[in-house]
């Protein structure tokens, strides 16, 4: 449909213009949102990883551990009590990791959704995604935005620069308290992120603290991944309602006592003492 059809928002020239930006923009918020509700996605329990990692290949059995963590993970799933969905395996949408953690997913019965990206290389959405969770992206920030939005757990397997990037986005998220409640991260591979990230060169160097390294855990085998998931999200159980992970703005530097001597409360992103009011300096 062109311009001449009638309403802006059927010009399909208009949308794939530079001014229609935002509304592609906003449709990729909105379109998953919709996707979840519909489907009463509670929350989500992310897999990252490569997607060049084959079943047949050097880290194959990598793939074999995905795929079988997902599949207890969503078999406990299904066993909870509850009208919404609980803790459904998410990924990237593609192959290797992301196939095989959908994959899991699926021999057990369960949903799962996948977070695909239109690449040069056209990566394509794996045969395991449920089809009403099947999103398709154009834009890596809103992709990542609804990774972090329903997940309660990220497990990131070994991959390169896109896991690297996805599992620091997650990590910065956590160490800057950005979002208002913690995200457990679990590092599965300890012997290939050991060797790929020096996490205690960043604590020496300075570079991070060494508090941040109670970010993440590494765990080896599908048992023990669903044992730690297991340990994060029992608590979680009876919580109900779509539940997003909302970002927390720190307001440290903005606030101020309402009336002099009144001692203004603290930030409540980083818990800063707030300065004193104008009238007491």
């Amino acid at each position: 449909m062109t311009k001449d059809d009638g309403v802006a928002y059927l010009d399909e020239d208009f949308l794939a213009s530079d001014e229609g930006r935002p509304m592609r923009i906003l449709s990729e918020y909105l379109q998953p949102h919709r996707g979840f509700t519909l489907e009463r996605i509670q929350d989500t329990i992310v897999f990252f990883g490569s997607a060049r990692l084959e079943p047949e290949g050097p880290l194959g059995r990598y793939y074999a551990d995905a795929q079988e963590l997902a599949r207890l993970l969503s078999a406990w799933s299904l066993s909870l009590a509850c009208r919404e969905r609980r803790f459904v395996v998410c990924t990237g949408g593609g192959g290797g990791i992301m196939e095989a953690a959908n994959r899991g997913a699926h021999e057990a019965g369960a949903r799962s959704a996948g977070l695909n990206i239109g690449l040069p290389h056209e990566q394509r959405p794996n045969p395991y995604i449920t089809p009403e969770l099947s999103f398709e992206f154009h834009y890596f920030f809103t992709r990542k935005l609804w990774f972090a939005h329903l997940a309660r757990a990220i497990v990131v397997f070994p991959g390169g620069f896109g896991t690297l990037d996805e599992l620091c986005e997650i990590l910065t998220l956590s160490q800057t308290k950005k979002l208002a409640r913690p995200i457990p991260v679990l590092l599965y591979g300890e012997a290939y992120w050991r060797e790929v990230i020096n996490f205690d060169a960043l604590v020496r160097h300075g570079m991070i603290a060494a508090e941040d390294l109670d970010l993440f855990e590494y765990v080896d085998t599908p048992q023990d991944g669903l044992v730690a998931l297991q340990r994060y999200l029992a608590p979680l159980t009876g919580t109900s309602g779509f539940s997003f992970a909302e970002s927390v703005t720190c307001r440290c530097a903005v606030v101020e006592a309402r009336t002099p001597g009144e001692a203004a409360a603290p930030c409540p992103a980083c818990g800063t003492p707030a300065a004193a009011p104008a009238d007491d300096m």
